[in-house]
């Protein structure tokens, strides 16, 4: 009996070691590794960028060379501090999205009507959307692409429409943001949602019928995992356009410096 109690603390210890080296693999190592892979991705960005000189022009439709796993766009959230930036990558499968944010394949791009849908890690891997639970209405999400500078501000959350008109005379944030009204009757600022809930990354999210592409609004939304070390649910943003910009030398605009 004394024997068989030895061998079974010996192997519970062995499985807790082995579950530890797991959990510091999947919060550190992979960190690391997605780090340099962003890196890389975000040099290959600079370099096109650099080498592939575009005038800026409003009227100009942006042709986006999207290519699984490459980056095309930066991303940045000003109340995350000064270093938070990503350069988003196309594709969402596992190793798209160990290389940063990854776009929804077929969803709407920077600044065009539809739903520019993006999906991160939470956990490891580079964890960019680690504190996606702590955007609040009115926060600003700024998408930086060759040409241009897109601001997406977060969209009322659930409970705040009445009285919304009190705070936009309140918080200058807020002036260009607004329940959008139907269809978009169930787009809030941040749900929770099963993994199955496809729709939230629909042109309008949750609405089944069709709306023209010139009466869609021009949203961003965010994906992860919910709740933490977990894929049990998902945790959705959804964010509204509120200003472009075009991009000009040493321009950078006033909502990169919000916190």
């Amino acid at each position: 009996m004394r024997k068989t109690v030895r061998t079974i603390g010996e192997l519970l210890i062995t499985a807790g070691l082995v579950i530890l080296l797991f959990v510091v693999y999947e919060v550190y190592v992979t960190d690391l590794i997605s780090a340099g892979k962003q890196d890389d991705a975000t040099q290959a960005l600079d370099d096109q960028w650099n080498s592939n000189t575009v005038e800026a022009d409003p009227q100009r439709h942006v042709q986006y060379d999207l290519l699984d796993g490459q980056a095309f766009a930066k991303m940045y959230i000003p109340v995350f501090g000064p270093d938070y930036k990503f350069s988003i990558v196309e594709g969402t499968t596992d190793r798209d999205l160990e290389i940063g944010p990854g776009h929804y394949k077929g969803t709407a791009l920077p600044g065009d009507p539809g739903n520019f849908s993006v999906a991160g890690h939470r956990v490891g891997k580079g964890a960019p959307f680690n504190d996606l639970d702590l955007l609040n209405s009115c926060d600003a999400i700024v998408v930086e692409t060759q040409t241009q500078w897109f601001v997406y501000r977060v969209l009322p959350k659930v409970g705040e429409a009445e009285g919304w008109a009190q705070r936009q005379g309140g918080d200058p944030k807020c002036a260009k943001v607004a329940p959008l009204g139907a269809p978009y009757d169930k787009t809030v600022g941040q749900e929770i949602v099963l993994p199955t809930q496809g729709e939230v990354i629909s042109p309008v999210p949750h609405f089944e019928g069709e709306v023209p592409a010139a009466q869609q609004a021009a949203l961003m939304t965010l994906t992860t995992c919910h709740p933490r070390f977990s894929d049990r649910q998902r945790l959705i943003v959804h964010s509204v356009l509120t200003m472009s910009y075009p991009k000009a030398p040493g321009f950078v605009p006033e909502e990169m410096k919000e916190q």
